[in-house]
């Protein structure tokens, strides 16, 4: 039962470690939208 429960834990460990690379690639792109929708803001302005 011990293999058992290493191996879960190092694949909830995997998921967990993959879903961080996932939010903070989305925060990227969020942050990458909002700098072109500020830029274009500020074209139109002038």
């Amino acid at each position: 039962m011990t293999k058992f429960r290493l191996l879960a834990v190092a694949l909830l460990a995997l998921v967990a470690l993959s879903a961080c690379n996932t939010v903070s690639g989305f925060g990227k792109d969020v942050k990458k939208v909002g700098e072109v929708m500020t830029r274009e803001a500020d074209e139109a302005k002038d």
